[in-house]
């Protein structure tokens, strides 16, 4: 049976449609074909007769049915894009946020060379966007995670890491919450999007994140929201060089509270930065 591609459209965003908003619908859609298909969003209007592949139409109608129960659009394709390069993810890792960008830019603004270790590497999007867009800098993720570091370290870069002479990082398993691990040796920035999202928070939150991404990586007790701040901290102690940069991204409601777990550590210059909607997104500090 032919299908054509303004049909398929059509049909898979009614189908999404039950879950999301249709204009959101749409968007995970043309998304989707054009990671499948290689099409554009614009493909079904300059070419009203494009023809989608008969043996693909079943790959692509499970690919909607899996959307429409919540699975993000970007496991299905095992895929997201984080400062301009895609990187693989899979259900044992959070999908990267635009917000994280902002805190990979601070570190590029703030330094040029060193060695960097970034806690809680999940897909590794951190410590890949460092080491690549701050060529011959020492990049160390760390995770407790299997899972997620078997993601981190299958990340791809070896084109880019080819002309530009950037490192692979390293990746390293370790519990932040335990004894930081001082044979790591010394570095000059720490980075760290540990859990934040507290346990009452998952009301507000959409069944594609909470029932399909992973709580390890999310959330953290109402009784202790500020757990892995305190242990960030314990490892910027042990870990950071005099004058070292660290930069941590946080709850928005919890930002004062958690500027002063840094200030109570006697680290210097703690601040807040705001994300581009004028939101708390992250703390700053100096060893």
């Amino acid at each position: 049976m032919i299908i054509k591609l303004k049909d398929i459209i059509s049909e898979g965003t009614k189908t999404v449609s039950a879950l999301y908003p249709e204009m959101e619908a749409r968007e995970m859609v043309l998304v989707y074909l054009e990671h499948r298909l290689g099409t554009t969003r614009h493909t079904h209007i300059i070419d009203p007769s494009y023809e989608v592949p008969g043996p693909a139409c079943d790959d692509i109608r499970a690919a909607f049915a899996s959307m429409a129960s919540g699975v993000p659009v970007q496991y299905v394709m095992g895929k997201s894009y984080f400062y301009g390069r895609r990187f693989n993810v899979s259900p044992s890792v959070l999908i990267p946020r635009p917000e994280t960008e902002l805190l990979c830019r601070e570190v590029v603004n703030a330094r040029t060379a060193g060695r960097i270790i970034d806690l809680c590497t999940g897909s590794g999007c951190i410590a890949w966007t460092l080491a690549l867009e701050m060529p011959g800098t020492e990049v160390t993720g760390v995770d407790i995670s299997d899972e997620a570091l078997k993601v981190a370290a299958g990340q791809d870069f070896s084109e880019e890491m080819k002309s530009s002479g950037a490192l692979s990082p390293s990746f390293v398993k370790a519990d932040v919450l335990g004894r930081p691990s001082e044979e790591l040796g010394q570095f000059d920035v720490l980075a760290s999007n540990p859990p934040y999202v507290m346990e009452s928070e998952k009301a507000l939150m959409r069944k594609n994140v909470l029932e399909h991404e992973p709580h390890l990586a999310l959330f953290v007790s109402d009784e202790d929201p500020l757990l892995f701040y305190r242990a960030v901290g314990q490892w910027a102690i042990a870990l950071l060089k005099p004058g070292g940069f660290g930069i941590v991204e946080i709850n928005e409601a919890l930002a004062p509270e958690t500027e002063m777990v840094f200030r109570n550590l006697h680290f210097r210059n703690v601040r807040t930065v705001k994300d581009l909607n004028e939101k708390d997104r992250f703390v700053v500090f100096e060893r």
